[in-house]
């Protein structure tokens, strides 16, 4: 095992946090981000900046904390989508220096969920079980997803993408359906909340957050230079819309929307298509996330919440991947009991009853 020591990050590696962040062993991501920090610094949560960095002076990992307090037990961390690490074998020493590092500063935390974006294997999920750490739900929804590689030219990448896709896309372009992407004016913003709140949320059971929610998100990446917005029509209103996000070189299909019943078949694909090929061209994305889909060993379910958005993005691509999902790290055993057995429940029904919105 690497050793590894913890600290807040400076002044100075703060204000280029990014640099840093997309910088890291695996590439970072988006939700590591300073737009993100700022995104849940308005809902609840003080963001943090830890480095951890190895003894044998090696890369760095640069990882966004979220702190949240309760009342009575002290304070909760979440590591998002961290800690960034090059192997799972990585995460047992980070995890000692973050409880070294919480120990010496009293920072009276009493449990730290980490989040990192290993794949899942019986060896990554007997390493985090002997490093102390307890595997809880998973909170993110592309903890299972699918991912299109995008390190080729734009045709190789169209002949690599499933059948189903590449037709659609084909056809959509024959048929003249036109995709645009369009500045995010607070009427574009509100359409595309629109196309959000459809039938097709419901069908994936996701717990739409507030306008307010998406369009700081929104607004955030899109000043950092990392989010865009793209909309194709129907009758002269936007009837498909996707907002996507460049983040180093990765690329994700952060949000999404449509109108049901449309007659423009491959409309949706193509609106994919064109925001692939966009951050290809201009941002180098050598991978894009379609971010959710069922586990992998679940795709044909079709009782998961999830099964009509994965029939839709594995019909770009097979390549459904498997995160280790959410693991606690316990540093306050009695603590801790009291947070999962009581605490954290009552906690995220205050938080929705006065705010309409997730926890996490």
């Amino acid at each position: 095992m690497r050793e590894f020591t913890a600290r807040f990050a400076t002044a100075e590696e703060i204000a280029d946090w990014d640099t840093h962040v997309t910088a890291n062993p695996n590439g970072g991501n988006l939700l590591q981000s300073a737009s993100f920090a700022d995104v849940k610094a308005d809902h609840g949560w003080r963001p943090l900046h830890l480095v951890h960095e190895p003894a044998d002076g090696s890369q760095a990992s640069y990882n966004l904390v979220l702190e949240k307090k309760v009342p009575g037990l002290g304070k909760l961390w979440y590591m998002i989508k961290g800690p960034d690490v090059a192997d799972v074998e990585d995460v047992p020493g980070v995890v000692e220096a973050s409880a070294r590092f919480v120990a010496e500063q009293r920072l009276n935390v009493f449990a730290i969920k980490i989040e990192p974006d290993v794949l899942d294997s019986e060896h990554a999920r007997a390493v985090l079980a002997r490093a102390g750490l307890k595997k809880s739900f998973n909170i993110q929804p592309n903890d299972s997803t699918a991912v299109l590689a995008t390190d080729a030219d734009e045709e190789t990448v169209l002949k690599s993408l499933h059948s189903r896709g590449r037709n659609a896309i084909r056809r959509a372009l024959r048929e003249g359906c036109e995709v645009e992407r369009v500045e995010l004016t607070e009427q574009n913003m509100r359409r595309m909340y629109g196309l959000m709140d459809t039938v097709g949320q419901g069908e994936a059971n996701v717990n739409l957050r507030s306008y307010e929610y998406y369009a700081k998100f929104w607004t955030a990446f899109e000043r950092a230079g990392q989010g865009r917005l793209y909309f194709t029509y129907e009758d002269g209103e936007p009837s498909v819309g996707a907002y996507v996000i460049a983040y180093g070189r990765k690329g994700t299909y952060k949000d999404g929307g449509s109108k049901p019943r449309r007659r423009q078949y491959g409309d949706s694909h193509l609106v994919q298509w064109t925001a692939i090929t966009d951050l290809m061209r201009e941002h180098g994305i050598v991978e894009y996330d379609f971010c959710g889909t069922p586990p992998s060993d679940q795709l044909k379910n079709k009782e998961h919440s999830y099964y009509g958005l994965g029939l839709f993005k594995t019909s770009f691509t097979k390549s459904v991947i498997d995160f280790v999902g959410v693991h606690d790290q316990v540093l306050s055993p009695a603590k801790y009991a009291v947070w999962t057995n009581v605490a954290e429940k009552v906690q995220r029904q205050l938080w929705v009853r006065r705010t309409g919105q997730p926890f996490y």
